[in-house]
């Protein structure tokens, strides 16, 4: 999807603020929802993902299932609000083995395994707004011995609220990030 693309900086995959949030993404729900929606923390628009088994609730990019995202970047940023039920993510990545690795974390599981094909590993958030950071380069050389290619396939599981999943060159400071990557709080009234 993104093979031919030059990647440098900042690739955003999913923006709840955006005219079509899903447009790259499939959706699959059993007895939930994926519904944008205003968060009353900061007062704006995101995505929510809810239902009552994770695995039967989530969204899938890139939406065709024989595609590939095809991202170079190796740090994955996804602003998540915490809403205190099971929640879980996977990425999916070709290594230099030309090894399809996935990883999956989730903040039910307690200890990470590394099985041929999968690591699964906890995830812990805080309450209210996270945002998580993945450097996929080191996790796939600790947990497989090879080195990062590209980033395949990104699957997001209930229950959250989403507010931007991108992919970057490194880790920025929140002074770097362009202003539309950062998360503001509006000012408490005293």
């Amino acid at each position: 999807m993104f093979k031919n693309t030059f990647q440098s900086g900042f690739l955003s995959i999913l923006y709840s603020l955006g005219s079509k949030p899903l447009q790259i993404w499939d959706k699959e729900v059993v007895d939930g929802h994926v519904k944008r929606l205003q968060d009353e923390d900061i007062q704006s628009n995101v995505l929510e993902i809810i239902g009552s088994n994770v695995q039967q609730a989530f969204i899938t990019c890139p939406a065709d299932p024989n595609a590939t995202l095809g991202i170079k970047l190796p740090f994955l940023v996804m602003i998540v609000k915490n809403v205190k039920k099971y929640f879980t993510f996977e990425i999916q990545v070709l290594d230099d083995k030309n090894v399809r690795r996935r990883f999956r974390a989730s903040n039910y599981q307690a200890v990470t395994r590394v099985k041929p094909y999968i690591c699964t590993m906890p995830l812990r958030l805080d309450e209210g707004w996270n945002q998580i950071q993945l450097n996929l380069s080191d996790l796939t050389r600790r947990a497989y011995g090879t080195n990062y290619v590209e980033t395949l396939r990104v699957q997001v599981h209930a229950n959250c609220r989403l507010r931007r999943i991108y992919f970057s060159d490194r880790l920025y400071s929140e002074e770097e990030l362009p202003p539309e990557f950062k998360l503001y709080l509006p000012m408490q009234k005293s």
